[in-house]
């Protein structure tokens, strides 16, 4: 996540998805897993849907109130961060790898997961944010890396006894590539008696959400997630 995100149509379907599991009674947790802002293209500007009722009629009062942080020029994750628009504990540190070498960033990441671990632990859910989602070969170590969640930070959550919620964003490869790349997570054997489904969210800059659910939360979060999509978010969303 970066800040010149906030409130564009990504925030708006996973906030979305969010409230919706607020309903169900269990503590959420959000890492951001925020960057410092980039400035090379212009990923953040897909706010078209604050014009356009189909998304309005979704969630009416989370369109507004994201609309009321765009026009207001205030996108800052931070904007994000009150109880009207989502329930929940906010891990807000940056993890900046601006300037550091190899063993640096092992180090900041070391200690920023640490971090979010003991603020996160009271939580039953925990989304986490990544800019692109899983760790690739091509990024491990590199300056880069801070754009991904490592598999161990999921597993550390899990074994806390949090389920799991993971954002991943869909490059040029079909569905499948990601939902093995999911199963393969699950076949690690980090994750236990986990169950698991994945969530697209199809309009504009094509999304997923997984999901490595704890026994005890699963027909909770299942029976939540099947009432959203009797809403007019299933025009958005999809199981996988």
């Amino acid at each position: 996540m970066q800040n010149r995100y906030t409130g564009d149509i990504g925030d708006f379907g996973k906030l979305g998805l969010l409230r919706q599991l607020n309903r169900s009674g269990l503590s959420i947790g959000v890492n951001w897993y925020l960057t410092p802002d980039e400035t090379h293209n212009g990923d953040g500007r897909h706010i078209r849907y604050l014009t356009n009722d189909k998304f309005r009629a979704c969630d009416e009062q989370l369109w507004s109130m994201l609309g009321q942080i765009v026009d207001s020029d205030k996108r800052q994750v931070s904007e994000l961060e009150h109880p009207d628009i989502l329930r929940a504990t906010f891990y807000s540190r940056i993890l900046d790898f601006t300037d550091a070498n190899k063993t640096e960033r092992q180090i900041l990441r070391w200690e920023w997961h640490n971090r979010a671990v003991q603020q996160l632990q009271i939580c039953d859910i925990i989304f986490v944010d990544p800019d692109n989602g899983l760790i690739v070969p091509s990024a491990n170590g590199t300056p880069k890396s801070n754009k991904f969640v490592l598999p161990f930070e999921l597993a550390e959550y899990y074994r806390a006894g949090a389920s799991i919620i993971y954002y991943q964003h869909k490059a040029r490869r079909p569905d499948e590539f990601y939902i093995e790349q999911n199963k393969q997570l699950i076949e690690s054997g980090a994750f236990p008696a986990a169950k698991s489904l994945g969530l697209k969210f199809r309009t504009t800059s094509q999304r997923y959400y997984f999901f490595l659910m704890q026994p005890q939360h699963a027909e909770t979060i299942i029976y939540c997630l099947k009432r959203m999509m009797d809403t007019s978010w299933k025009n958005h969303f999809s199981l996988l």
